[in-house]
């Protein structure tokens, strides 16, 4: 696979998975928590509703550096990305990520004065696909267990590209 094409996969994962386990850095070391994705391909950028009141903006005003991981257990592809995240404070912008879904965590809707966007700039994916499917990895792990042999899960696949 090109560069392009490689580039073309991580956006894939990111938008067929939506949720992913956003890493950033507190006085203690590191935080993770779920979040729902909202990548924007054409800009490059993955954005995020979240609440002012959460720790996440202190975090990311001192230390901007973060870690998101997308799992998508079905393709087996694994993808970490590594950016530079701020907050935005923008009506429109939130409008426009917005979800109705969204109405859940803040039933005043995007105009909601605790609702802000987390922005993140990726820099770096690291993609490992791999091949086997579940039925397939437990049959072959039984086969190799049966004749002591190894299991033939296929060749996984792992990619870094600049973002």
């Amino acid at each position: 696979m090109n560069k392009e094409n490689n580039i073309d996969r991580v956006w894939d994962v990111i938008e067929k998975v939506g949720v992913c386990m956003l890493t950033t850095q507190f006085a203690d070391g590191l935080r993770a928590r779920p979040l729902e994705a909202r990548p924007d391909r054409g800009a490059g950028l993955i954005f995020f509703v979240t609440d002012i009141h959460s720790a996440k903006e202190q975090e990311i005003e001192a230390s901007p550096d973060v870690g998101l991981i997308f799992i998508d257990a079905n393709e087996k592809a694994y993808l970490s990305i590594t950016g530079r995240a701020d907050m935005i404070h923008d009506a429109d912008k939130i409008k426009a990520a917005w979800r109705k879904t969204d109405e859940l965590w803040w039933p005043g809707g995007p105009s909601d004065l605790n609702v802000c966007l987390l922005r993140i700039e990726p820099f770096i994916g690291e993609l490992w696909d791999g091949p086997a499917s579940a039925m397939a990895t437990i049959f072959e792990f039984a086969k190799a267990r049966f004749t002591g042999g190894r299991p033939n899960l296929g060749e996984n696949r792992k990619v870094t590209v600049k973002m």
